[in-house]
């Protein structure tokens, strides 16, 4: 780095951050009505001799294991840094969101071979059980999801716990309609066919939980951010020849970091500019935690440089 620059770091006050933390309750009220739920649905289908009551309680008692791994990433991101991990464990909420989107396909494709089994051989359909029960699990399911309607946008995590609980309504939904037409048209090719469809929309939603999961995994732009402001805003500053070393990536599912270097050399401008600079990151873009580093000297270069300059 070059000689007589100054460094510092700013980190916004505040994020915007829709945290998981207040969804404490949501967690609590949906893992419990969840569990109760399956115990029932399983004894159901046992004394019916139903399988596909006794099979969509195991989708949902994964569905469970999904609010627990949720919920349990939400208490470790508030968990404080420590000299080992000086970002805290804010990360496992990415972790969980990952580890969701498996088990929601994991879900997705032990229905599909329930599915194509009974394509093949056609099993007798327990209607008016399979109404009631299922009917029981739409209500369920469709409450919890509502506990995480509104956070779904901001958080991953809580995107994740949403998906997979109206998955489970959606499920329910579909064997209530399917008990139905098999009870008015006696024909038992409607419960395969509606869990294709079933399938695909679960499939639909699964695809794009994982496909933000994983790129925030590898650390990428988080969604809503647009790089190429965020560095029009940096190199339009007064004083500011060149910016490098410019990273955004995300600490959590709902934090963002980033670091920059900035070439002025006019000298440095002090800290009230650097202020601005990590309140208006923060406002803005809704990035929380900003490093600036002011390089002074445009001429001597930066070891971090790699070329990259604006």
């Amino acid at each position: 780095m070059s000689a007589g620059h100054s460094h510092t770091h700013q980190h916004g006050s505040h994020g915007h951050s829709h945290a998981p933390a207040s969804f404490g309750r949501a967690f609590a009220l949906g893992i419990g009505l969840n569990t109760a739920f399956v115990v029932v649905e399983a004894l159901a289908g046992y004394l019916s001799g139903s399988m596909a009551l006794i099979a969509d309680a195991g989708h949902n008692l994964s569905d469970v294991l999904a609010l627990l791994i949720a919920w349990g990433a939400a208490i470790m991101a508030k968990r404080p840094a420590s000299a080992r991990f000086t970002y805290g464990f804010k990360s496992s909420s990415i972790l969980a969101a990952l580890t969701n989107a498996g088990l929601l396909l994991v879900a997705i494709g032990a229905i599909l071979i329930e599915t194509l089994r009974r394509f093949i051989i056609p099993a007798a359909v327990e209607g008016k059980t399979m109404m009631i029960v299922a009917g029981i699990g739409v209500i369920i399911n469709t409450a919890t999801a509502l506990l995480f309607m509104r956070g779904r946008k901001h958080d991953l995590n809580i995107r994740g716990a949403f998906l997979h609980m109206a998955a489970d309504a959606l499920v329910s939904l579909g064997v209530v309609v399917a008990g139905l037409l098999i009870l008015l048209t006696g024909q038992v090719w409607i419960d395969p066919v509606t869990g294709l469809v079933i399938v695909a929309v679960i499939a639909w939603s699964t695809w794009s939980l994982l496909k933000d999961s994983v790129k925030m995994g590898l650390l990428a732009v988080p969604e809503g951010i647009d790089e190429s402001e965020v560095r029009a805003y940096l190199t339009g500053l007064p004083g500011v020849e060149a910016v490098h070393d410019f990273h955004i990536w995300p600490m959590s599912t709902t934090e963002t970091a980033f670091t920059a270097h900035l070439v002025m050399p006019g000298g440095y401008p002090g800290d009230a500019f650097l202020h601005d600079i990590a309140h208006e990151l923060d406002h803005r873009f809704n990035i929380g935690h900003a490093t600036i580093q002011v390089e002074t000297l445009s001429n001597a270069g930066c070891v971090l440089e790699n070329g990259e300059t604006v």
